[in-house]
Parts: structure tokens; C-alpha cells; sequence
């Protein structure tokens, strides 16, 4: 018979020949799929099984006792089916991790699982068969057992179960991230024939069995079909009724879509909503709130921490406070209304004083131009202006770092062209000239501004004309300056560039402002 030749031939050459085939699948699959290693082991130990049991029953055979000499045969018949078993591993191996992930094919985990368990069933069937078994008792026996199992793991069979049908329908796969009937949420990262596992952000582990996902709702986050996967998030902020729901949404809108926040899906864009307002008359303020899609799933508080952070720094700038209890006292026993509005008066004439372009003021229109400043702090990342944008104000650093980006034709990504360290200013041509703005300004750190309008220096140029003329020759200068991290310029050429800005802005200014015409002296 053929099952008994092939027993008799694996009797004699079995050590060698699996022995050499264990070597060449490992090292295949050392190379080829190095995570796979551990069924390396498997199959050794399967093969040290087959080895003792063979050396076993060839010297129980040498012995004289006649139960002995039966043992023997029982033995043998145990490294028989080791060596079996030893040769579906290596099949199994070479099938599913070697051969069809080279040609781009990765069927589920508990797709080798299966095979494996149908090809145990033959080859011990055939082992049992070739040593004189009856296939027929061997079923019944196995019907028997297997109904008595059954019945005594019946939790333990449901959850296989639905480890399968997870598997094969696809509803959940490794790396999606979900979230438990319990709110819980965590990346899959296994899913076994009894459990499966998830990673929670807290860096713990959860252990679900199987027939709990297929028995409860179970939330698969951001994943639509045919869609990057994209989970909505909320963050809520309140602000008191003394401004308009439609200026506390235009202000937080523009913050959040005039630059890039990690973490955040740019399509579709954040919004911003008014949800409610006050609740039993017990609140004075109106509930809002900010509706982002999340793209990095593991990070949703960095995230949302960065989205405050805008909000905060918008409203900041907006003169919009952030709501407070109505009973809130505000208490200042060290200096009166007085006192502290002279002390910011003074900050705000310091910042003044800073400026190179107000340097050639008197201390009255210094003291004018500090009056009409307005607090606008900016967060790292943040727009502060836009190319192109038409703004009719200049914007102090007093503190921290901003990168002047300009867009070129041909070129898809702006051009960082230099970099302002407080203390300085910026946007002065959108206050002095009414141009559009030549170049985009982000935050390179948190900063801290004054913005200052048109007003502020209309009364400067109207009593005293020729500032125009001072105005001009500092804004030529960085006007250039700008122009020469662009075009490379030399000496001649900056020299001319200066002279000819120099008049183009004074006839500017002059006109922005109705002033009458005068040359540049």
C-alpha cells in the first residue's frame, strides 16, 4: 500500500529529509518574512517530538518484553503523526508566508489557521489509517468527543466562531480604530481565533472576546467607504452676550482656516456653530462650538488643544472675552482704573517707540499713534497676513518670531524670504499705502502685537505733511530689502530700486491720505 510505503520510507529517511527541509523553509522564512519566526519554533519543536519519539520506539523495540515491543509500535505511531503534522507546518509556511506575499497576496490570518486544521484532520487520518486504524471508529469516536466539547465550551466555541466571521467578512480589520459600547476606544492590532485585542491611547491593552463584537454595536471610527479615514470632533467654548454669534464665528472661522493645523482634515473644512443659548436663565453667555475632522485618530487631545489654543488667540485679538460666571468679582487693591490704564497707556507707547518707522515722530504724536493700538497676540502657525489680502493696518511685534513667505509663479509652495524678530512690525505698506499685502506672515512661535489703523496716523500726516516723506524712506528700505532676498539684487541695482520706491511710495501715501503733492528732497 502506498500510505504504509510512505510510512516505512519516513521511518528510515524521515530524520534526515525533514530535518533538511525544516533548515531551508526557516531560513526562507528568515529572510522573506522575518515576523513569521515564531512558527519556526513551532515546527522545530515538532520535529524534536518526532525525533524522540522515533528513538524511543526503535529502543523499545530491541527490548525482550513483549508489552514492551507493543509500546513500540503505539510510540512510533505518535512520531508518525509529529512528522505529519511537521509536514503541513512546513507546506503551510512556505504557502502562506512565503510564496503568496511575494506575489502581493495577503489572505486573512485565520485563513492558514483553517488549513492547517483540515490538513491535520487528513494527515492524521491518513497516519492512522496507514497503521491498520479504522477510519470509520476513529470518526465516530471523534463525533463523540467532539459533541461532549461542545457542549462543555460553548462560550469558548462562540468566540472562534466569531473570530472567524470577523475575519472573513471584513467588517473590522487590524489598525482600525473603535470604539466599545462602554465608550472605550483603541486601535485593533490582533484579531485571534478566541479574542481580539486593541491598544487604547492610554497605552493600554484590551482583550474583547469575539462574540462580544458580533453580539454588541461596536463603532468603527472615521471609516467611510471610499474616504480617508476622517473622525468628526467638537470642541466647545462659551461667549457672553454682549457680541454677536455672527462676529464670534467669523473671527474663530478665519483663525481656524487661514493656516494648516496638524492633525485637522482641510476638507472638509472646520465650521463653527452657535448651538444654544443661556439654560434656566441661570447662564449669561452663548454656548458655541468648533466641528473639525480629526485625520491623526491616536492624537484627538493634541489636536484639540491646538484647536483652543486658536480660538483663544482669535477672540484674544477680537477684543472678544471668553465667557465668565456673572458672579465673578474682579478685584485690583494695588492700583485704581487710573493707574492701570496709564500703565498700559505706557506699554502701548514703548511698542511705539520701538518702531523704526514712528522713530522720526514727536512725543505727542507718538502719545496719539499709542492710542489708537489694539491687542492681537497670534499661536505658532497662524496667519497674520495673506498675500494679496487688502488690510489698511500694520501690525507691532513686541514679542516672539514671524516668517515673511512669499508665493512665485511657477511655484507651488510659498517662499520663506526672511524672518522678524520682535521687537519690529510688519504690514506697514496695507496702513501707509492701501496695497494689497505682498507676502504671507505666520507665526513661527507665539507672538504678541499691537495693530494699529489707518486713524492712528491720519492726524500725523494731515498737521504735518512732511512725515510722508520720512514714512517713505524707511518703507523703500524694507520694501527693497524684501525685494533683494527675491531677485538677488547688487549694489547699483538696490541703489536704483531705492530711489525709484522711494518717490512710487510718497505718491502713495500722499494720495491714500489726500495729502497734497510734494517731491521727495
Amino acid at each position: 500500500m502506498v500510505p504504509q510505503q510512505a510510512l516505512d520510507f519516513l521511518r528510515e529517511w524521515g530524520f534526515a529529509l525533514l530535518g533538511v527541509a525544516l533548515v531551508l523553509v526557516a531560513l526562507l522564512v528568515n529572510v522573506l518574512a522575518p515576523q513569521r519566526r515564531r512558527r519556526i519554533r513551532y515546527a522545530l519543536f515538532l520535529y524534536l517530538l518526532f525525533l524522540a519519539a522515533t528513538g524511543a520506539s526503535a529502543l523499545l523495540s530491541h527490548l525482550s518484553a513483549p508489552t514492551l515491543v507493543s509500546w513500540s509500535e503505539h510510540v512510533r505511531l505518535v512520531g508518525d503523526i509529529c512528522a505529519a503534522f511537521l509536514v503541513v507546518n512546513l507546506i503551510v509556511l512556505l504557502l502562506f508566508d512565503v510564496t503568496l506575499p511575494a506575489l502581493g497576496v495577503r489572505p486573512a490570518a485565520i485563513t492558514g489557521d483553517v488549513v492547517v486544521g483540515m490538513l491535520y484532520l487528513f494527515a492524521g487520518f491518513g497516519v492512522l489509517k496507514a497503521a491498520g486504524f479504522s477510519p470509520t471508529s476513529v470518526v465516530t469516536t471523534s463525533a463523540v468527543v467532539t459533541g461532549i466539547l461542545a457542549l462543555s465550551l460553548q462560550t469558548t466555541l462562540g468566540n472562534v466562531i466569531g473570530g472567524v466571521a470577523l475575519q472573513l467578512d471584513g467588517s473590522i480589520h487590524v489598525d482600525d480604530w473603535v470604539q466599545l459600547p462602554d465608550g472605550t476606544q483603541g486601535k485593533v492590532v490582533g484579531i485571534r481565533w478566541r479574542h481580539t485585542v486593541l491598544e487604547t491611547r492610554n497605552w493600554d491593552t484590551i482583550v474583547v472576546p469575539n462574540a462580544n463584537l458580533l453580539a454588541q454595536n461596536i463603532i468603527i471610527l472615521g471609516k467611510r467607504t471610499g474616504k480617508p479615514v476622517q473622525h468628526r470632533m467638537w470642541v466647545y467654548f462659551n461667549v457672553d452676550f454682549r457680541f454677536a454669534p455672527s462676529q464670534v464665528i467669523d473671527v474663530v472661522r478665519e483663525a481656524l482656516w487661514t493656516a494648516p493645523i496638524e492633525g485637522v482634515s482641510d476638507d472638509p473644512k472646520p465650521s463653527v456653530i452657535c448651538y444654544d443659548f443661556a439654560k434656566d436663565g441661570r447662564d449669561s453667555f452663548g454656548y458655541y462650538a468648533v466641528r473639525y475632522w480629526l485625520t491623526d485618530l491616536p492624537n484627538d487631545d493634541p489636536t484639540n488643544s491646538r484647536i483652543r489654543t486658536r480660538i483663544y488667540t482669535a477672540l484674544k485679538r477680537a477684543n472678544i472675552p471668553l465667557a465668565r460666571p456673572v458672579q465673578t468679582l474682579f478685584v485690583r487693591p494695588e492700583e485704581d482704573e487710573a493707574t492701570h490704564a496709564a500703565r498700559l497707556k505706557e506699554r502701548r507707547v514703548h511698542a511705539v517707540e520701538s518702531v523704526e518707522l514712528f522713530r522720526s515722530l514727536t512725543a505727542e504724536e507718538r502719545s496719539f499713534v499709542a492710542d489708537h493700538l489694539r491687542y492681537a497676540p497670534f499661536t505658532a502657525g497662524e496667519t497674520c497676513t495673506k498675500q494679496g489680502a487688502v488690510a489698511h493696518w500694520l501690525y507691532i511685534l513686541t514679542a516672539g518670531k514671524v516668517e515673511i513667505r512669499r508665493h512665485v509663479d511657477g511655484e507651488a509652495a510659498a517662499r520663506a524670504v526672511a524672518t522678524i524678530e520682535a521687537p519690529s512690525f510688519f504690514g506697514e505698506m496695507g496702513l501707509m499705502t492701501g496695497e494689497p499685502r505682498s507676502a504671507d506672515v505666520v507665526a513661527l512661535s507665539d507672538v504678541e502685537c499691537y495693530r494699529l489703523d489707518k486713524v492712528g496716523v491720519q492726524k500725523v500726516l494731515t498737521e504735518r505733511p512732511e512725515a510722508a516723506a520720512e514714512f517713505s524712506k524707511t518703507l523703500a528700505a524694507r520694501r527693497v530689502d524684501l525685494a533683494s532676498a527675491v531677485e538677488d539684487l547688487d549694489a547699483e541695482a538696490r541703489k536704483s530700486r531705492m530711489e525709484s520706491e522711494e518717490t512710487r511710495i510718497l505718491d502713495r501715501i500722499q494720495d491714500f491720505f489726500g495729502l497734497a503733492r510734494t517731491t521727495k528732497v
